[in-house]
Formats: C-alpha cells, structure tokens, sequence
C-alpha cells in the first residue's frame, strides 16, 4: 500500500514558517511540565526512545485509558522529530540525510513496540505502514492518514502552498483515500487526521499568518480532496484532528477564501489533554476571537484542556467536548463545555451548543510553552 520514494535531501529555506523549537514529545526535559523526560535532550537511539515511551507508560491514568478502551493510534511529528517531511529533518543543517535515516528507523521501532498497532504495521527499516481503515458495520468506516511519511517538504510562502505538486499523502495514498471514501459504503466517513484541514489564519486584519506545515501548506491538494467531499460519491464526511492543543470545530468548504462556496464536510480538532499545562483562557479569546470574526467557516474555539466523545448514529454524530479546570489536581471535576452535532446528509456543523467561556486563569498549577502549531509568522503570497 505504502510504497517509498527515494529523493534527494535538499536544504531547507533559512527563513520558514514552521521552523520552532521541538515539541514535547521528542523534546528536552522541561523543568515546568509534570512529567519529566529522561536525559539532558532529545531521543535518537532506538534505546532512547524506548526510555521516552516507557515514561510515557508509567502514567497510571494512561495505563486505565489502555485498559479500558480500544485505541486506534496513528503518528505526527513529535514521535520522531518536529515538523519531518518523508526523509527531511526540521534542521537538516544539523542532522544528515544517513543520521536522520537511522533515528527514524530507530523511533519507528519503538512506536510500533508501545503502540496497539496489528502486525501490519511492523517497521520495515525507513518504512511503516500507518495509513489504513476500519469499518464498523454500514454506519462508519475509519479511515486513519499518514501525513508525514509520503509529504511534499513544507513550502516556505503562500504562493508556493499553490502548487499542485506538492502532496501531504503522497500519490498512492491520495488514490487509497478517495477510492475508499468513494467505495465505503458506510453511512458516515471519518478521517483520522494529523494537522487542520480548516484554513487558519492567525492574524487579525488584513495581513495573514499561516502555519504552512499544515493544510494550508497543501492548498491544491486539500481543495482536490475537498471538491471530492462535495461531489456527492461520499457520505457525510468528517475529519477528525488533533495536533493543536485546542478546540477547532470548522466548516470545510473546497475554497476557504470565499464564503460563498458550498459547505462540503466537517472538521473537529480535539484539545491537549494535558500538554501545556492549564490554558490561559482569556490570552488565546483575545487573540482568536477577532479573527473567528473573520473565518465564517470556524464555529467554535476554545483551549482548554479535555478531550472530545463522537457518538455515532445513522441520523446524526454528536460530539462534547469534555474538559477539566485544571490538569494538576488528579480529583479535577469533568465537564461537557460544548456539544457539536453533525446530521447525515447536511455537510458542516449542523448545531453548536456551550457554554459561556470562563474567562479566567485556572487554580494551581503552571502554565508553559508546549512549542505546538499555535505560532507562525506573517507571510505575503
């Protein structure tokens, strides 16, 4: 299914969008976070990160997540190193094409070790096949992406995100993708994703600020795939994402730009539920409200720390968002902050429930910088 290809190891432009510190994952141990890696920097070996996801499972709540429930796992950047592109580094001037090479071979081993992935998903030296689907009966087939694999490198401008050359899947599984939406059958499609689907701008005003390695890095492909939402061969599509330590609940229209275009599909982007330690609530609606103002298309967001519950049936998906007044106190009180409910044969957010945002600093407990897809620099196409 996931074929390689082989390609030079160009330098990456001095100047990018995306070009930050590492994230938390694959980070150095940050003296603020609760839990505490091993070592003075980041993974490499495979014994090294076999330690960090050994850490990761002496969590006892992680441990009962486990235990209690089925998980259908895929990977991003962070279970490697930030912001990698196939066999290209964040820092390529620091880490060569034979060096990068081995800590992927060495991180796609230990993932697969931890991780509840079938056996074919075994590491075959570079390779691992993450991308796959899972059906549950005719109400819903899963369809689980891999987006950093077989990716185009992160272009450097606007105008560059234009071209139709560049790829976050890959070919072969861009083909693999619409022919199963197309085919499925089911009366729901969802898609577990890695990075926002939904334009996202994050600079009020005229100027624009994108973060380019997500979607809106791969403008072509993504408004390809979004005009196959609408083209009426897939049922009621919805993409599930993660990656932004925040709530992102959108409407995916084929053309972002303009409001007018139809509404062909809905996205979700689940909050952290831990990473960054507790929202500063009132810092992130300052910044973003002005901006929803401007993004017709976003229905809802928020920072703070929970997770989402998607209850399926024929007629309508239902999604609450579930979250805590702070991720330091292990008797923290959850609660349904907002409801989304998605029905069969109308695209995009159907209803939006919540409640009123608390606008305050959450009890007890720092708040520290996670280096997510929250920041991007101002770019001009």
């Amino acid at each position: 299914m996931g074929g390689r290809r082989r390609r030079p190891f160009p330098p990456r432009p001095a100047a990018r969008s995306d070009h930050r510190p590492p994230g938390p994952d694959e980070g150095a141990p940050n003296p603020n976070a609760a839990r505490q890696h091993e070592g003075t920097g980041e993974p490499y070996s495979l014994e090294q990160y076999r330690n960090r996801h050994a850490r990761y499972r002496t969590d006892p709540d992680l441990q009962a997540a486990h235990a209690a429930f089925p998980w259908i796992v895929t990977f991003d950047d962070h279970e490697i190193d930030n912001n990698w592109a196939d066999e290209i580094p964040q820092d390529p001037q620091l880490q060569s094409p034979e060096a990068f090479r081995a800590r992927r071979i060495a991180a796609f081993q230990a993932y697969y070790e931890h991780m509840p992935l079938r056996r074919g998903s075994l590491p075959s030296g570079l390779d691992m096949q993450v991308y796959r689907r899972l059906r549950f009966g005719s109400l819903a087939s899963v369809h689980v992406l891999d987006t950093r694999q077989y990716r185009s490198d992160q272009p450097a401008t606007l105008a560059a995100a234009q071209d139709p050359a560049l790829s976050m899947t890959g070919p072969e599984q861009e083909k693999w993708l619409v022919d199963g939406l197309e085919s499925a059958g089911s009366r729901w499609n969802l898609l577990a994703n890695q990075v926002m689907w939904a334009s996202n701008d994050r600079q009020a005003g005229p100027a624009q600020s994108f973060d380019l390695d997500n979607w809106d890095g791969y403008r072509a492909q993504r408004r390809r795939l979004l005009e196959r939402f609408g083209s009426g061969r897939i049922q009621n599509p919805v993409v599930l994402t993660g990656d932004r330590h925040c709530t992102w609940v959108c409407d995916l229209r084929s053309d972002f730009d303009d409001p007018s275009t139809p509404v062909v599909g809905a996205e979700i982007t689940g909050t952290s539920i831990t990473s960054g330690g507790n929202p500063d609530v009132a810092a992130f609606h300052a910044t973003y409200d002005p901006i929803m103002a401007e993004s017709p298309h976003w229905r809802y967001i928020d920072n703070q720390r929970g997770y989402v519950v998607c209850d399926v049936d024929r007629e309508r998906m239902l999604s609450r968002l579930r979250v805590v007044d702070t991720v330091w106190a292990p008797t923290a009180t959850v609660r349904t902050a907002a409801e989304f409910v998605v029905e069969a044969g109308r695209p995009g957010i159907a209803t939006v429930t919540a409640e009123p945002t608390p606008l305050r600093m959450p009890a007890g407990g720092p708040i520290y910088d996670v280096h997510d897809d929250m920041d991007a620099h101002p770019l001009r196409g």
